[in-house]
């Protein structure tokens, strides 16, 4: 049998590449927990295994510079160095360069970087790496309570590869979505069974174990696809130790919830976003250990990186325990953009999302780190591609922390399907507090107003308004209260269908900029269902004024709504 040399490769790389970011997470562990032989054997562990694997593979430049690598690493196993801030530099910029070796030998260089050169001839000196530029001025970690890896779990951080098999993502979602058409299938089938009366029983019941057991591989196929976000939350820990002693700074790096699972694909989509917030909060929030330590604080800031499940969502949390956010700077930056008005009434929640702004920063120089206001910018467009949500809590002096709400997946939800004239649509099950019937005072007022739910506030908007739906309104009309970060409104209807389980189909390029409409999905009956953008109508609904009779977004009629939903169908 011919051998696969291209796939041995392929394989070979990812496993570089993950056992390369254990290393550097054990690094910096063990700059603060020098004495943790757990740290230093997963270090060691994977640096072995990358020079033996290089050697086999014919890759001798990789092979000869993790064999330093391994060697000074001996050196630290057997006492006759001991672990410093600068041989912790010197190791974690040869991690990067293994990176960048491993890549450009699998590519066929010929030639090696000078800079490569000179880290192994200071790996093999051991004592003759270089000095930090300004020795005096860097940070030194400060001791920990708790190291950020248990004794002893360094070792075993390493994955085993013996019970794991490599899967293309490629290949998973073909099978996701293969498994979504049968559930749309066997819906169809369902539905032409009963048609006529009740249909066979035996053949009723045979259906009913068919959809029983695609369920089951449906949820099967998920949690393949889920993966836990401690790794992501991880490659920042070498980001925060780096960017802390750029900045003159002492900060280090907590994580919670490690173990909580997300889809690959929004796994994919967050590294962006986390990378921004937290350059964003070494720069503005945390402060220099001078001021901390006037201001009564600890010297060494801390960031956390916090994950939990809440309903249907993931929430994702960044937070400082530094300067806080400066209202008063904001609202004059704001002023100054003709982005805010001067209002007493002007709530902080409103205020701080101007940091969102595109071109919005009130930095007074630019850095490498911030100051020309894009970074936010990017974290708000990358969060709501992903149907989620963004909110920024702060207290002067005492820090910043800014909310991420996520969908656990962008394949398949839990949605509840509601009916609007001829059109059905469907609303993520998770936003869904409660349905209620529209109260007869209310039946006559436009598509915006705001009812009393139980004593508070309930902004409502009038869905067949608010798309342009021309049908006569039923008599009897329902609201489906939604809420979205702790915000509640209501959608009126004209029928209520129920949860049901939702496989999401992409619209196409045509409509990725139809503002509050997510998605699509085929029913039972074979129809295009809309899924709806709940966060968007939220926030065109708290911010359209209440005397509108006809929203910003009815500019599409209700032919233009059906020609969406036949396009979707073609499409799909």
């Amino acid at each position: 049998m011919e051998i696969d040399f291209a796939a041995i490769v392929k394989t070979y790389i990812a496993e570089c590449d993950e056992r390369l970011a254990t290393m550097e997470e054990a690094l910096v562990a063990l700059e603060t927990d020098p004495h943790n032989d757990g740290f230093l054997e997963a270090i060691f562990r994977g640096a072995h295994t990358i020079k033996g694997n290089a050697g086999s593979l014919g890759f001798p430049k990789v092979a000869g510079f993790a064999h330093a690598f391994e060697d000074l690493l001996q050196r630290f196993r057997n006492h006759s160095i001991p672990v410093t801030p600068q041989r912790i530099t010197l190791l974690l910029r040869s991690v990067d360069a293994l990176r960048e070796m491993i890549a450009a030998e699998v590519a066929g260089a010929e030639t090696v970087n000078p800079e490569h050169v000179k880290l192994q001839q200071q790996l093999t000196d051991g004592d003759a790496a270089e000095p930090m530029e300004n020795p005096a001025a860097a940070p030194v970690p400060t001791p920990r309570d708790e190291p950020l890896i248990k004794r002893g779990a360094g070792a075993d951080a390493v994955v085993d590869y013996t019970s794991t098999i490599r899967v293309d993502t490629e290949k998973l979602n073909r099978m996701l979505n293969l498994a979504g058409e049968i559930a749309i299938a066997q819906g169809r089938l369902r539905q032409a069974m009963t048609a006529r009366g009740q249909g066979n029983s035996e053949a009723l019941e045979a259906h009913s174990q068919v959809e029983r057991l695609s369920l089951e591989l449906q949820e099967q196929i998920m949690r393949v696809r889920m993966v836990p976000v401690g790794p992501t939350f991880r490659q920042y820990l070498r980001m925060v130790r780096d960017l802390a002693q750029s900045q003159k700074k002492l900060a280090r790096l907590e994580t919670q919830g490690d173990d909580v699972e997300v889809d690959m694909s929004i796994i994919e989509h967050l590294r962006d976003p986390l990378t921004h917030m937290i350059r964003n909060a070494l720069d503005h929030g945390i402060e220099t250990p001078q001021a901390r330590q006037a201001r009564g604080k600890n010297p060494c800031g801390v960031l956390k990186l916090q994950a939990r499940h809440e309903g249907g969502s993931i929430v994702i949390e960044v937070s400082d325990d530094g300067n806080g956010l400066d209202r008063e700077k904001i609202l004059a930056r704001g002023l100054a953009l003709g982005m805010a008005t001067q209002s007493e009434q002007c709530s902080d929640e409103d205020l701080y999302g101007l940091i969102f702004a595109p071109g919005f920063s009130t930095a007074t120089t630019v850095t490498d780190l911030s100051g020309r206001g894009v970074g936010m910018d990017v974290v708000k467009r990358n969060i709501e591609a992903l149907r989620g949500t963004v909110s920024v809590h702060s207290q002067p002096g005492e820090g910043t922390a800014i909310r991420i709400q996520l969908p656990l997946t962008l394949a398949i939800i839990d949605g509840f399907g509601v009916g609007v004239g001829d059109e059905t649509y469907v609303l993520p099950l998770h936003a869904v507090i409660e349905c209620i019937e529209m109260p007869v005072t209310e039946q006559q007022r436009g598509g915006l107003g705001v009812i009393d739910l139980r004593g508070a506030p309930l902004p409502y908007v009038r869905l067949r308004d608010w798309f342009g739906l021309t049908s006569p309104r039923p008599r009897r009309e329902n609201i489906v209260v939604v809420e979205v970060d702790r915000v509640k409104a209501g959608l009126v209807v004209d029928a209520l269908f129920g949860a049901r389980q939702t496989v999401i189909k992409p619209l196409g390029d045509k409509f990725k900029n139809v503002r509050g409409i997510a998605g699509s999905t085929i029913l039972g009956n074979g129809l295009v269902a809309l899924i709806l953008d709940v966060p968007a109508l939220m926030r065109a609904v708290m911010r359209a004024p209440r005397d509108e009779a006809v929203p910003p977004f009815a500019h599409r009629r209700g032919e233009d709504v059906a020609a969406m939903s036949a396009n979707a169908e073609q499409s799909l």
